[in-house]
């Protein structure tokens, strides 16, 4: 109990610092948050969004779970998706995954773990379509590593097939999504090097609308 004491203590002590610096800030947050980035990021303790980026509460809107992935069939991470694009308008999605993420490790192993064995299904898969790729790597960490960095590329296109954002594009909405990785090690970022910002970049099979691509590039 006493670390839950410390807990509020420690609260009540970082909501003053912030008040010192800003006497305002907490006032203007309450009245509306108006983030321009969608963070979708691992569990991980260790990967704390608005810390890492240097941003405040209110900068970010936050979706995080197990190996940062993006299934589908998971209504609560679609439903993130959908608000923070129809309704806080974010013009950037980044898809952040981190190095040595547990998730990822044991989904290239055969140990059954659980229920979570059901989620790292999904990473089970992205390692079966590059097995050869990834098993080519001898260093072991090497080979945990570029499977994490694979992860986070699969899951931005996952982002971009869903017809949330291709609707976005459609209707000429300006958004980007973006495919980044952290390295608890020394606890720095590293971008990927995949932006998706239009629906000309998505295959045309993933498409919700072929006319929709059709009626981009006339516009154009």
């Amino acid at each position: 109990m006493r670390l839950l004491s410390q807990l509020f203590e420690q609260n009540r002590e970082w909501a003053e610092k912030i008040k010192e610096e800003d006497p305002h800030f907490f006032e203007k947050l309450a009245v509306q948050q108006t983030p321009e980035i969608l963070w979708i990021g691992c569990s991980d303790s260790r990967v704390p969004a608005n810390e890492l980026l240097g941003l405040l509460p209110g900068d970010v809107f936050v979706h995080r779970n197990v190996a940062n992935l993006v299934i589908h069939t998971d209504f609560n991470c679609l439903s993130v998706i959908q608000y923070a694009v129809e309704v806080l308008k974010v013009k950037h999605i980044i898809v952040c995954g981190h190095y040595r993420c547990g998730g990822v490790i044991a989904a290239m192993g055969n140990q059954e773990l659980g229920l979570i064995d059901n989620w790292i299904r999904n990473i089970k898969d992205i390692y079966y379509k590059y097995l050869n790729e990834v098993d080519a790597i001898e260093d072991e960490h090497e080979k945990q590593d570029y499977m994490c960095e694979l992860n986070v590329l699969e899951q931005v296109t996952n982002v971009c097939y869903t017809t949330i954002v291709q609707n976005a594009w459609h209707r000429g909405q300006e958004l980007a999504v973006h495919g980044w990785i952290y390295d608890v090690k020394d606890g720095l970022l590293q971008d990927l090097d995949i932006t998706i910002d239009k629906l000309e970049q998505i295959p045309e099979v993933y498409l919700s609308s072929t006319k929709k691509v059709a009626s981009a590039r006339q516009s154009k």
